[in-house]
């Protein structure tokens, strides 16, 4: 029976093909100009872009001139590239430039797709973000679709990691720039943190392209970009708070040794507010008052440090320092220390020297760096299964586009076995009658170790094969390139955001720029070039006649997004293919959602060691666990992006506060009201409104005033005169204040004042951003607890976390104000260097990749261990570079700035970059 929905949308069509329909319309438009484009000269097609520029110019829109851009770029493409965009290449285009997703399936074309609203954006001048997973794919693309462009009149840019601010700045000014997710991440956190306009590096955020949209907007997402630089020396603080754990009895806390958590209980509580009241470490009544968030953060830590790490188990202590030990493998990880201050707190308890630790200058999650774009778009082969956080999070639609060749990959049925053993023995079995039949095989698993694994196995076999590591993406490219050569077996952990197809035979062009790459152009290369095309060619025919790619997972992912992912490198442009899924019972996915039951029925069903269950019904249980753990998963994620709004709400107050600050030359108004502020301020502590003589503190208004102002004034005279008010105090101070800072002005002369000015502003706001991002994130650690009061978490940490932002501003406006009304310039050495010339502190980049836990800015792996815990390298991350300024140094890599691959290596080697330091290993 055909359910009422079927068939209304056998009759109607669904909500995706509806929308297609509409593209399909102006598609036809596109190719009606087709001959006329094409029969426009070089020069003629080129001048096109001056002739869209000067219609916007008159007030056309984008829309107006999307028919005729289209048709440009796709002629562009045929003359420079070899390549005429298919029709359903167009609607991508369409769907890309509406700030939608286009869902487009593997070796469809998306790179290509890109330069069609890539193209049609530029041309408004306010530049076009096209975003890739990985430098490499960043600068092919740039070069290799760069072209078009380029052909058509437009600067193209890239951002690579190493760049200077010079060159930064350069490549963002381009029509269009390439770069990755991390490197424009980072670009926008370090501009935020410029003395000067003319320093900021990014141009705006207009519209941003972002390929493999769902490996960058949703699993690259779950880590935030940070900026961290070292802190001030908190030994002593350290030292104190762990004199006092050693003294606390059983009844003072409560210690969870699975999640390997402690707390502090109500008698706990009492007794260290009495300690810290001793020690003057206490802020206000109460331990769990706003301002003690930072304290509060360094018992938690004291106290995990002393009871839930043992010496000799978690640690060593050798040679003055706190040495961490592996508890699966029991080595010694030298040159890796614990974050969140939880090693400083180890090395108090061991009273060994106390590292500082980095902290937090600056950070931003993906999420609410690409909500900056005023247009936003992206292109992947899977979407769809994650559609609802895409509109939830991003406002972005998905569309899936048809393939220009109906696909005839053969989907077969997951084969279930009952342990692990089993079912590696059945994939190197297909593995091997694959490679026989010259059936190239692409084997994927869901993590490294089991990569390796299964790496083993066949190496013990005598199988020839290769494996993706996961680390050189250029070495990668050439592998995955290759890896449809008649059988060829290659084992992939992750085969989202390669950016290269898998073509069956072979890749003819990256074999000739690999083998031929130093070749000098002539006969000789010429028919070499043609004997690998011909080689390629056969081997193709080789492979089709096999049945194509077979791609075999080792197990199902969490996501079905992932699952997609690899099943889709086969069947690409019509080729046929094949996909499999090999299950056991002693799988992750398998083992939490009910192994027992499902063992008990294998085992009714008479199943034999070696013997496989499939069966349609299994497939779409197994989906379902899917679709639960991706909806948790997103669960978790949105309850993160509430937390971090609330910072971003702040950030962006803070972000444009400092532009507006350094667009002004004369910031002597805002100082002016911030003194006022200040004043008005004390006045109000000391004598309130509607208060008697007798009830007003005189003598603390003029400390206050000798403190902030400068000023020793008569206060305590003035309270005494008959009939004062409040008001006339303040008149009295506001004027003696203004009077004498005006006096200081104008002997330090206004030009340094106004430069004073603006410097002692700028850094003061930086300094108070930074302790309150630390302020925020220790609050994160501990606000959960209020849950147990039965009070609302996120609710809790909007509220104390505006507290602590007005208690930012109202400490910015003393310390700025005291700096100034202290300020004392006698001669010229005393003038501080104007602002734009400071310089930034000493920073590095940090970003978490979810899935491996390895920092991807450092050469070094980032392990997550124990509940919670985060083992960081101790070695200095990527550092990020201040100094564009300083001269190349052959023996010092960090200084050689961007490197073409092809030029002298600047060590002096007098070999080619590519085959010495820029070698992939």
């Amino acid at each position: 029976m055909v359910s009422l929905g079927s068939f209304a949308k056998r009759l109607f069509g669904s909500a995706n093909d509806r929308q297609l329909r509409k593209y399909r319309q102006r598609v036809e438009e596109i190719n009606a100009l087709e001959p006329e484009v094409a029969a426009l000269s070089d020069e003629a097609l080129r001048a096109r872009t001056d002739e869209f520029r000067q219609e916007l110019e008159n007030g056309a829109s984008l829309d107006d001139l999307l028919v005729p851009a289209f048709a440009t770029v796709r002629e562009a493409a045929k003359r420079t590239l070899g390549q005429r965009h298919f029709d359903v290449q167009l609607i991508g285009g369409m769907v890309l430039h509406d700030g939608r997703i286009a869902e487009m399936k593997t070796g469809e074309g998306k790179t290509l797709v890109s330069t069609l609203p890539a193209y049609l954006n530029a041309l408004s001048g306010k530049g076009v973000h096209v975003v890739t997973v990985n430098d490499y794919l960043a600068e092919r693309d740039a070069g290799w679709m760069g072209r078009v462009h380029e052909f058509l009149g437009l600067k193209v840019g890239v951002i690579l990691h190493g760049l200077d601010d010079a060159e930064r700045r350069t490549q963002y000014a381009a029509d269009i720039t390439y770069g990755t997710n991390n490197e424009l991440g980072f670009d926008y956190l370090r501009d935020n943190m410029k003395y000067a306009l003319n320093q900021m590096t990014q141009r705006g955020h207009n519209f941003a392209i972002v390929d493999e949209v769902d490996s960058i907007l949703i699993d690259e997402a779950r880590t935030p970009l940070i900026i961290s630089g070292p802190t001030e020396d908190n030994s002593d603080l350290y030292l104190t708070i762990d004199d006092f754990i050693p003294k606390l009895s059983e009844e003072h806390y409560e210690l969870d040794e699975k999640a390997r958590t402690a707390t502090l209980t109500e008698e706990g509580n009492e007794h260290l507010e009495e300690v810290l009241r001793e020690a003057d470490l206490l802020r206000g009544d109460n331990l769990y008052d706003i301002e003690n968030v930072s304290v509060v953060h360094h018992i938690t830590q004291a106290l995990k440090a002393h009871k839930l790490f043992q010496r000799d188990k978690d640690y060593i202590v050798k040679n003055d320092k706190v040495v961490i030990i592996d508890e699966f493998t029991g080595r010694m990880m030298e040159g890796r220390r614990f974050s969140d201050g939880m090693h400083q707190a180890l090395e108090a308890k061991e009273r060994v020297t106390i590292q500082p630790e980095n902290v937090t200058l600056a950070s931003v999650t993906f999420q609410n760096y690409f909500r900056l774009y005023n247009k936003l778009g992206g292109m992947t082969g899977t979407a769809s299964t994650e559609a609802d956080e895409f509109m939830d999070i991003y406002k972005l639609e998905v569309l899936e586009i048809p393939t220009n060749v109906p696909v005839a990959r053969i989907d077969e049925d997951d084969e279930v076995y009952r342990t692990a053993k089993e079912k590696y023995d059945a994939i190197v079995d297909l593995v091997r009658d694959c490679q026989d039949r010259g059936q190239p095989i692409l084997v994927g698993t869901t993590s490294i170790e089991k990569s390796e694994l299964l790496s083993q196995l066949l190496t013990s076999k005598k199988i020839k094969h290769n494996v993706l590591n996961a680390r050189f993406h250029e070495q990668e490219a050439q592998i995955v390139a290759q890896a449809g050569v008649p059988g060829a077996v290659t084992i992939a952990t992750n085969m989202a955001g390669r950016g290269t197809d898998i073509q069956l035979g072979g890749n003819a062009d990256m074999r000739i720029a690999q083998e031929l790459g130093d070749m000098v152009e002539g006969p000789d290369r010429t028919k070499r070039e043609d004997a690998i095309r011909a080689e390629v060619e056969a081997y193709k025919k080789q492979a089709l006649e096999a049945g194509g790619l077979y791609v075999c997972a080792t197990e199902r992912h969490e996501s079905r997004r992932i699952d997609n992912q690899l099943r889709g490198r086969s069947g690409r442009q019509g080729d046929p293919g094949h996909s499999k899924f090999f299950l056991s019972l002693e799988d992750d996915l398998m083992r939490i959602f009910g192994t027992d039951r499902m063992d008990g029925v294998l085992q009714k069903l008479g199943l034999e060691e070696g013997e496989a269950i499939a069966h349609p019904w299994i497939n779409k249980a197994l989906e379902r666990a899917q679709g639960k753990v991706e909806a948790r998963n997103f669960d978790i994620r949105k309850n993160l992006l509430k937390y971090d709004d609330v910072m971003n709400d702040q950030r962006k107050v803070i972000f444009e506060q400092r532009i507006e600050l350094m667009e002004e030359d004369d910031l002597s108004e805002t100082i002016s009201d911030m003194r006022h502020e200040i004043i008005e301020d004390m006045v109000r502590a000391h004598i309130p409104e509607k208060a008697y003589a007798e009830q007003w503190d005189a003598q603390g208004l003029r400390e206050e005033s000798l403190k902030y102002l400068n000023m020793n004034v008569p206060v305590e005279e003035w309270a005494q005169e008959e009939g004062i008010a409040n008001e006339e105090i303040h008149d009295r101070l506001r004027r003696a204040a203004d009077q004498a800072y005006a006096l200081t002005a104008a002997q330090v002369g206004p030009d340094i004042m106004r430069q004073v000015e603006k410097s002692i502003l700028l850094q003061t706001l930086d300094g108070h951003w930074r302790e309150h991002l630390q302020m925020l994130d220790h609050l994160r650690h501990t606000i959960g607890l209020r849950g147990y009061g039965q009070r609302d978490p996120l609710n809790e940490y909007k509220t104390e976390a505006f507290e602590l932002f007005e208690s930012l501003l109202h400490r910015l406006r003393q310390d700025v104000t005291g700096k100034l009304m202290h300020v004392e310039i006698r001669q010229a050495d005393d003038v501080p260097p104007p602002v734009e010339g400071q310089s930034l502190p000493e920073m590095e980049a940090h970003h978490i990749d979810p899935t491996t836990g390895r920092d991807e800015m450092v050469d070094a792996d980032i392990e997550e261990i124990r509940g919670g815990d985060t083992m960081v390298a101790e070695r200095p991350a990527a550092t990020v570079r201040n100094n564009p300024g300083v001269a190349m140094n052959p023996n010092d890599p960090s200084t050689w700035g961007k490197v073409a691959r092809n030029a002298p290596c600047p060590c002096g080697s007098g070999k080619k970059y590519k085959h010495c330091h820029g070698r992939v290993a």
